[in-house]
């Protein structure tokens, strides 16, 4: 439950430092006091808006601090997972920069906006004069059901199922749009990737057909330094070779050896020579061109000619022309098989909306059963608040199957005898939705964990008995949890636990709101000003009278 919180220069609070009890807790001043601002003060915590707006003018910052025990499970849970310790408290603080940088910390660590939002969502459930007007729209009349039924996990699963069933319609509808174009696209692969296994390339071939082209370009300058190079080493039929010539100086040499021994060894290095030389003719005339090499310049030609017009076509290199050409062809085959395709998606959505229709179907049986409990819950917590009349009734009926099932929910309600049930919106006063809300929130606090509730001026509309009524109410739900009322009825004031009074003080130069925390003879004082707008002797005793009953009826 919210201990404690502590406002510094919001708007015209300067410092507020406000203790909260177990029970019911009690907000009331004049109009204009301020009582908006401590809840602005309590939804920034919770990560709610905080704009720049709010800060006090004169000063650079606002700050917002709370502090709460008994964290529900779920929001220690949510605290963990995002590694946040607690030790069974909770400390939000919220600093509003005029800069816009402002801060918020968790337990000291820092944290966003949105995460404490997140973090906080199980803490304080509050309720406004503006969610009395939410409750006229149908959506939020079948959330209602789905609450109180507690029908989380099976719309999660339901929603599961139903996004599945619109995936596949989705995919196809595309095959389907893809089909219809599929001819034209099967023909245009098959002509590229003809045009590109016409020339039966593999990756690397360019450059190897680069190098046989310029080869086949040249042949006769090749032949001819090739048969040039083979006779100056070994000869023709009119002139020696290099290499008989240093056979013969060889010879020559060897024959002198005996009188010179050096020409022994020149000798032998010439005769090696020799035999490199011969070496080297072999493999210069093996070079030389075939008879049919010279036939190929014209193949080879044509070969390039038809890789550098697929290079300009698709503005790429071979080798990823040749990867894009695999590509079209894992393409074509999938267009291939698109039919069959269709066919196992079909026979899928098929079974997908058969899933989604039962589904549907259980939720809807499930909202029924709710619907009648919810009504008779709700029914007998509106007679105890003065409204003996009233009938309700969830009007369900079958539409089109969404994310959400089937179901179009009408919240029906005849409020006076002889009437007949017309929808909410159109039969309800904003004090009879006020306490059809209350009911609601009475009904819906069964099932629920949230430690704290603050109800907005729910007095809005009602006086007298229904007043009482409402304040009974509201104390009820104070027994099982902590409550907070912003409220202007001394009948509802008179039952707190807790009476906190907010005032608007004004000096020479600023205004200036406080809180303060009632005692006995303050609250009196306070529920006697409700009743009168004075502290005369008569509301002072009327004052009294209320606040006894309180207390007598809490003793039974």
């Amino acid at each position: 439950m919210l201990k404690e919180l502590y406002i510094e220069n919001l708007a015209v609070i300067e410092k507020a430092d406000i203790e909260f009890t177990e029970g019911f807790n009690v907000f009331s001043g004049e109009t204009g006091a301020g009582k908006s601002i401590l809840i602005g003060a309590i939804n920034a915590v919770l990560g709610g808006r905080a704009h720049k707006d709010l800060i006090r003018t004169g000063t650079s910052r606002a700050a917002v601090s709370a502090v709460f025990d008994s964290i529900p499970p779920r929001v220690a849970e949510k605290l963990a997972e995002n590694g946040y310790e607690t030790d069974g408290e909770l400390l939000i603080k919220r600093d509003i920069s005029a800069d816009g940088k402002g801060q918020v910390r968790i337990n000291g660590a820092p944290a966003t906006a949105a995460l404490l939002k997140e973090i906080t969502s199980g803490l304080i459930d509050i309720h406004g004069q503006q969610d009395s007007r939410i409750l006229t729209d149908n959506a939020n009349q079948r959330d209602l059901i789905d609450g109180f039924a507690g029908l989380g996990e099976k719309l999660a699963e339901y929603a599961a199922l139903f996004r599945s069933f619109s995936s596949l319609t989705r995919r196809i509808k595309q095959l389907e749009a893809e089909n219809t174009e599929k001819d034209e696209r099967i023909e245009k692969l098959n002509a590229d990737i003809a045009e590109v296994e016409k020339l039966g390339l593999k990756k690397g071939d360019e450059a190897v057909i680069s190098e046989k082209l310029a080869r086949a370009r040249n042949l006769e300058e090749i032949a001819s330094s090739l048969s040039g190079a083979a006779a100056n080493i070994s000869g023709d039929d009119s002139d020696r070779g290099a290499a008989d010539m240093a056979e013969t100086a060889a010879k020559l040499l060897s024959g002198i050896t005996k009188y010179v021994p050096e020409c022994g060894e020149l000798a032998e290095r010439l005769s090696a020579l020799t035999v490199e030389l011969r070496d080297i003719s072999a493999d210069v005339s093996g070079l030389l061109p075939d008879e049919d090499e010279g036939g190929s310049l014209q193949a080879l030609e044509e070969k390039m000619s038809g890789i550098l017009w697929l290079k300009r076509r698709y503005s790429l290199e071979t080798d990823e022309i040749l990867d894009l050409c695999g590509e079209w062809k894992k393409e074509l085959a999938e267009l291939s098989e698109c039919d069959n395709t269709l066919a196992e998606l079909n026979e899928q959505r098929h079974k997908a909306a058969e899933e989604v229709k039962a589904a549907a179907n259980e939720l809807s049986e499930l909202r029924k059963k709710a619907a009648e409990k919810l009504t008779e819950a709700i029914t007998e917590q509106l007679r105890f608040l003065d409204m003996p009349d009233v009938r309700l009734h969830f009007d369900i009926t079958q539409g089109k199957i969404t994310v959400n099932g089937m179901d179009n929910v009408e919240l029906m309600i005849s409020v006076n005898k002889g009437e007949d049930l017309k929808p909410i919106a159109k039969a309800a006063s904003g004090g009879e939705l006020s306490r059809i809300m209350l009911a609601i929130k009475s009904v819906c606090a069964e099932n629920d964990d949230t430690p704290t509730m603050i109800f907005d001026e729910i007095d809005t509309g009602i006086s007298g008995r229904a007043a009482r009524k409402v304040g009974r109410k509201l104390s009820d739900i104070a027994g099982k949890r902590q409550v907070l009322c912003v409220t202007h009825l001394a009948q509802i004031a008179a039952l707190s636990d807790n009476h906190l009074l907010i005032q608007k003080n004004t000096d020479e130069i600023r205004t200036y709101t406080t809180v303060s925390q009632l005692g006995y003879e303050g609250k009196v004082s306070e529920v006697a000003r409700l009743i009168s707008g004075d502290s005369s002797e008569a509301s002072l005793h009327s004052a009294e009278e209320l606040i006894k009953r309180r207390d007598e009826e809490n003793a039974e």
